[in-house]
């Protein structure tokens, strides 16, 4: 084996090793006992193994059948674990887990006894293999709808990022490059191999940077939440209140606060938050801001009124340059770029 191959084998394997150790970490000793930790435990665990076969493998030709057969058995849990993490965070919904677990569980098993790929091996490269990567990429598909709104976020600029939206979306992400690394490459071992050292290298330096420490939370953010959905009444309730600020233009008050908004819908402050972050996926301030900078296009669309300055203040800014933030923030443009479209 040349340097270059000693170089490619040693980060492979590091990378699947750390990977193994990232496992252990949110299995037994992340301090938050949430049930998502065993999810993305399980979820690392599945994929340092597919790896290590794929660079075992690689190397090593004449590996025994038994241990590649477990490193391919092992791919059908990656779908399900992903799913089941990004749907625990998001929803803090654990039910009915074993059914995207046993039934494949037990399907890859009687595969393996019935074709054990040792004498099978054309079976499971045909057959076998791609069903399971089907199956992987559609619970890809099917898990992408929980980060789907921190990709808007990212995409659109509206709203920054929370460190939950970055870690989900750097799971989902890793995940897919993983899977897409394994369809579309000749040689897996090297891609496969630099991408999960890549990926497992940065969770842990995301772990850092977030400051992960023994009494922190990914979802501290969410915490204030857990447990405490709010009840369809209060739902409906809100929903058709909710247009009262647009109405009565409170949003026009510089200083309007969510307290003072909960007070005039004749809500709970508590409710109301979460109400827009969960059932409408923005923040209290976004909200009022979308509401001014539309008041602003329409005072936009008529120059000679105002000075770009006063439709600020006229929309509900404090200042000039939290106007001009928020509307280049909303809308991708400058008044004055808007305010052109419109001669």
């Amino acid at each position: 084996m040349n340097l270059d191959n000693q170089l490619m084998f040693f980060f492979s394997a590091l990378g699947a090793f750390n990977g193994l150790l990232l496992a252990v970490y949110f299995a037994f000793f992340a301090q938050k006992k949430q049930f998502s930790n065993y999810f993305l435990a399980l979820l690392l665990f599945t994929l340092s193994i597919r790896i290590i076969k794929s660079v075992f493998f690689y190397f090593n030709p004449n590996l025994s059948g038994i241990f590649i057969q477990i490193g391919l058995s092992g791919c059908i849990l990656i779908g399900p674990f992903l799913y089941l993490y990004l749907r625990n965070c998001i929803t803090n919904n654990a039910r009915r887990w074993g059914f995207h677990i046993f039934p494949f569980l037990l399907s890859i098993t009687i595969l393996g006894i019935i074709y054990p790929y040792v004498e099978h091996s054309a079976v499971w490269s045909k057959y076998i293999v791609c069903g399971i990567y089907v199956q992987w990429l559609l619970y890809i598909i099917g898990s992408f709808r929980f980060v789907k709104p921190a990709f808007q976020k990212l995409i659109q600029k509206k709203e920054k990022l929370t460190s939950i939206d970055i870690w989900l979306l750097s799971i989902f992400v890793g995940v897919f490059l993983i899977w897409l690394a394994y369809n579309i490459a000749s040689y897996t071992s090297y891609i496969v191999g630099a991408i999960s050292f890549s990926f497992v290298l940065y969770l842990m330096i995301l772990l850092f940077v977030l400051k992960i420490k023994k009494n922190t939370s990914f979802f501290e953010e969410k915490e204030k939440y857990k447990n405490k959905a709010i009840d369809h009444t209060t739902i409906e309730q809100i929903t058709q209140k909710i247009n009262i600020i647009k109405d009565k233009e409170l949003y026009l008050n510089p200083n309007l606060t969510l307290s003072d908004t909960a007070k005039e819908l004749e809500v709970s402050q508590h409710n109301l938050s979460q109400f827009l972050n969960n059932n409408l996926n923005i923040s209290f301030t976004l909200f009022i801001n979308e509401l001014r900078i539309e008041k602003a296009k329409e005072l936009l669309s008529h120059p000679n009124l105002y000075t770009i300055e006063a439709i600020g203040y006229e929309s509900g800014f404090k200042s000039k340059s939290t106007f001009f933030t928020a509307f280049k923030k909303i809308t991708s443009q400058t008044p004055l770029e808007f305010q052109k479209t419109k001669k």
